[in-house]
């Protein structure tokens, strides 16, 4: 091979000046030979030569790569995944040595050392757990730190989306922030972001936890609802991204609580990236001021033939629609409303009318005070 014997003055230039392992002097020269392996090209162009000093460039890290495997196998031996990555830390002064080098001898289109380190430890933990090393979207990636003997894991987050039904009033949609780290995770709330688990949001994410592990979870809700609101018919949908999980799959799609059932839990690509649109039938209990009678209940009729407008705060505004209304008198000055409504209406603001036209008390031209609402169901 005419290639081959081009490289060798080149080889013994450096053999000369610098003691070198078979894989960093392979790598020099294995590209421009067409060849996968450093290590067994470095031991033939030595030509049986003994070096038993410490290699110049790597101290002889490749020697050591099986302590760092160790450390990897032990570091993921709860983790269940199919792919991987490996990203490594190594000596500013290793990578000087390589650079100084491969430009003396002006060794050009190769890997840097960094690059081989981190090659091998992927090959050769692929080789050792039969997980496939996926640079592009890994399940889990590893950071090895040879510079202080270190390696951590991050796992890579996984999104669930499932409906929940709430059959007891007094529970809380959202679960407040660990007052320690203010929802970021740290070591008071076991890194989860909330030390308690007595709301939806808290129930569900004990659940997943204790399923798949994991660390914080993140939900996106479709729509939202009082402390004191049931939800009932199919639940609300909601989507939960829980980073750092330990397992990827779930067999189990509902679970039971005293008060709350999950439905329909499983596991999905990603969250949607645009807002839901979504439709809410929903029962209120309302409390007027004045008799009601029959011919002022006939006017909530009309809430279908216009959209509602709301007003935020913040100047932003938006329009639902009613789709359907029905209403019951249940006394005197109090009457129950059925509505099927787009998502979002929210619902005291619509019956007392604070910043909401059409409203019910507007409609009625009667002062209105939402008693309590209940969502029946909702639909995507």
């Amino acid at each position: 091979m005419s290639d081959y014997k081009e490289i060798i003055p080149i080889v013994n230039h450096i053999l000369k000046k610098y003691d070198l392992c078979d894989n960093c002097l392979g790598r020099f020269f294995s590209k421009s030979l067409h060849l996968s392996s450093n290590k067994l090209l470095g031991k033939k162009l030595k030509q049986n030569k003994t070096i038993s000093k410490k290699c110049y460039l790597c101290k002889n890290i490749f020697e050591n790569l099986d302590y760092f495997l160790k450390m990897m196998y032990e570091i993921s031996s709860n983790y269940s995944y199919n792919s991987f990555s490996v990203g490594t830390m190594i000596k500013p002064s290793i990578v000087d040595r390589d650079d100084f080098i491969r430009s003396k001898y002006k060794l050009k289109g190769i890997d840097g050392i960094k690059t081989d380190i981190t090659k091998e430890l992927g090959k050769s933990f692929s080789k050792k757990t039969k997980k496939i090393v996926d640079n592009l979207n890994p399940e889990v990636i590893f950071t090895v730190n040879l510079k202080d003997e270190s390696c951590q894991l991050r796992s890579k987050s996984i999104t669930l989306s499932g409906r929940y039904v709430k059959t007891l009033r007094g529970i809380h949609q959202k679960q407040k922030s660990c007052d320690n780290c203010l929802g970021k995770g740290c070591r008071v709330c076991n890194f989860h972001g909330i030390s308690e688990f007595d709301s939806v949001e808290g129930l569900i994410s004990k659940f997943i936890f204790e399923k798949l592990g994991g660390s914080t979870a993140k939900f996106t809700w479709i729509g939202g609802e009082d402390k004191s609101s049931l939800v009932l018919g199919n639940g609300r949908p909601f989507f939960v991204k829980i980073q750092n999980p330990l397992k990827r799959n779930m067999r189990t799609t509902s679970v039971v609580f005293d008060s709350l059932k999950i439905t329909s839990l499983k596991i999905i690509n990603a969250s949607p990236k645009t807002p839901i649109k979504f439709i809410s039938s929903i029962g209120i209990k309302i409390h007027s001021e004045s008799i009601l009678g029959s011919e002022i209940l006939k006017k909530l009729k009309n809430l279908t033939k216009t959209p509602i407008v709301v007003y935020e705060n913040s100047g932003k505004r938006s329009e639902k629609k009613i789709f359907s209304v029905k209403y019951k008198k249940n006394s005197d000055n109090v009457f129950s409303l059925f509505i099927k409504a787009d998502g979002g209406l929210p619902i005291k603001r619509f019956v007392t009318g604070n910043d909401v036209t059409p409203n019910i008390s507007q409609t009625l031209d009667i002062s209105c005070t939402c008693q309590e609402f209940d969502f029946l169901d909702i639909d995507i």
